[in-house]
């Protein structure tokens, strides 16, 4: 057994944003960015369990409560699959908007997890790292699935099987893919996203929806740029969730018009994605989709342009006791 006084007395942890769905994939795709992202320190304190919780960068709207915070849940989580009761203080740095489609609750959730396991002296894989960051997830944003968690853990393209505990397959990213994305200053909540979708689907959209996320998945592998581009929309959750963002229909065009290969929701929104090939034209698809977010909806937004980060969830710092 590590001895307690052998172990860091801090671990600071950054986590990145994600993009999920990716048209097709509505709960089994996401990929990471590599900016933004939330940062999480876990530091040794006197006492037992959560003695402490602090939050910056959220103009104060997420819980500071530890069973309602998605890094203090995923964190005790760590320690209940670890059997330990050590006293931890929690410092969460939210980098990425909140309500944004961007992943934000699941980036705070695993960088608490990496974070915990690490200043316990853990060696936990990434797949029970996941099954932690995944209970602070359903408590952050009420969502049962690691299209944002996986990724932003793992790195990558990431397709997660549906069923408990999920399982992360990696798909290969095509090496000149880069990602713009456009976050418009407005909000869509996850709850509600989700709830205006039902239950059930026509089946023809469920025959749609099936052969295009398979398409991806074969363009991926094969690097064929006119079957990701054919296979990249959505047709369960994007034609229903689309209405909460306002002046999405000209947005996602502007993209397509800058030269993008496909564009669409990232998550529920309001933030659109646009996969393209190259830098120079995701710089032009983030500008387009940004000014017509201006011109549509009087919206003004902000933009990253990305490759996908293929490390995922990386510790920043350890702090000697």
């Amino acid at each position: 057994m590590t001895r307690r006084d052998a172990l860091p007395g801090a671990v600071r942890v950054f986590a990145p944003a994600s993009v999920s769905n990716l048209g097709s994939g509505f709960d089994i795709f996401g990929l990471a960015l590599e900016s933004p992202g939330d940062e999480v320190v876990v530091r040794a304190a006197k006492g037992t369990g959560i003695v402490s919780l602090s939050m910056t960068g959220d103009g104060g709207r997420v819980p500071t409560d530890p069973a309602r915070n998605a890094a203090a849940l995923a964190v005790q989580g760590v320690m209940d699959r670890l059997g330990t009761d050590a006293g931890v203080a929690i410092e969460v740095r939210k980098g990425i908007p909140l309500a944004s489609g961007l992943g934000g609750s699941a980036a705070s959730a695993v960088a608490g997890a990496v974070a915990a396991d690490a200043l316990l002296g853990g060696s936990l894989d990434r797949p029970a790292l996941l099954e932690c960051a995944m209970i602070g997830e359903r408590k952050g944003s009420g969502a049962n699935h690691a299209d944002n968690a996986a990724p932003s853990l793992a790195g990558g393209f990431v397709l997660v099987l549906p069923g408990q505990p999920p399982e992360m397959v990696a798909l290969p990213t095509p090496a000149d893919l880069v990602i713009a994305v456009t976050h418009p200053h407005t909000e869509v909540q996850t709850l509600e996203a989700r709830m205006i979708l039902g239950d059930t689907i026509p089946l023809a959209a469920g025959i749609q929806q099936w052969g295009n996320a398979a398409g991806l998945v074969a363009g991926l592998f094969t690097e064929d740029w006119e079957l990701i581009a054919r296979c990249l929309c959505d047709a369960v959750a994007e034609p229903v969730r689309s209405r909460l963002v306002p002046g999405f229909e000209r947005v996602r065009a502007s993209a397509l018009e800058a030269g993008a290969v496909g564009a669409g929701l990232s998550g529920s929104g309001p933030t659109i994605f646009a996969l393209c090939r190259g830098r120079g034209v995701a710089e032009q698809a983030a500008a387009a989709m940004a000014e017509a977010f201006r011109e549509e909806a009087g919206l003004a937004s902000d933009t990253v342009v990305s490759r996908v980060n293929e490390v995922g969830a990386r510790i920043l710092e350890i702090t000697s006791r």
